[in-house]
């Protein structure tokens, strides 16, 4: 018997793990998913957490292209919802790495972060598990920020969980708080991506993948 599984994909901890330096941004979640877990899962959701970027120059296209992809998969994929945090720029003072006389120890420079979609992740899989919409529940991401959700899904709903590592550089370390609560674990690797693209265009749409992707 098939598990109802719903995938939560951290779009930001998937895009600087898997997907920055590589040609396989024109990623189909619902192929690559299905790859990974099998005929043993049914994939009802797949829930998808980002924040729309803002151009850092006039010729800066990553924002078209982050609103194509975004398109692109909301159209292919009719299990797919996006959830959307939001970017939020401060003024803080760090340590400057190479202090003179020139120079002042501290600087004040602006940092960027995004907010919102760890919070909106965590309330998702808590609440689905709560009105017992899936059986196991798959996290796309490596935050160990998420790990008292998983806690929570695993110890109070006796739900599943997967974890899918977005690793294509082999060089970072899987969570250990959330691998304490995960019953299966798997790693993103190239072959997989290379697999698991969309079509160009988009059936019945005149969306293509970006040609300087």
């Amino acid at each position: 018997m098939q598990k109802r599984t719903i995938v939560y994909v951290d779009g930001f901890n998937l895009y600087y793990g898997c997907l920055r330096h590589s040609p396989y941004k024109w990623l189909d979640l619902k192929a690559l998913f299905s790859i990974l877990l099998g005929e043993k899962h049914h994939i009802v959701e797949i829930k998808y957490f980002t924040a729309r970027i803002s151009a850092r120059s006039t010729a800066d296209k990553s924002p078209q292209r982050q609103k194509l992809y975004l398109l692109a998969l909301q159209k292919h994929i009719p299990e797919l919802t996006i959830y959307y945090g939001h970017f939020l720029t401060s003024k803080i003072k760090a340590k400057a790495c190479n202090p003179s006389d020139t120079m002042p120890k501290y600087v004040e420079v602006f940092k960027t972060e995004e907010k919102g979609s760890d919070v909106h992740l965590a309330l998702q899989i808590l609440n689905d598990a709560w009105l017992d919409r899936y059986d196991c529940a798959v996290l796309v991401s490596n935050d160990s920020d998420l790990a008292d959700a998983l806690h929570l899904v695993t110890h109070d709903h006796k739900k599943e969980i997967g974890l899918l590592v977005p690793d294509l550089s082999l060089t970072r370390r899987t969570s250990r708080e959330l691998q304490k609560y995960a019953h299966f674990t798997k790693h993103i690797r190239k072959s997989v991506l290379e697999n698991a693209q969309l079509p160009s265009p988009i059936l019945n749409t005149e969306l293509y993948k970006p040609l300087d992707w």
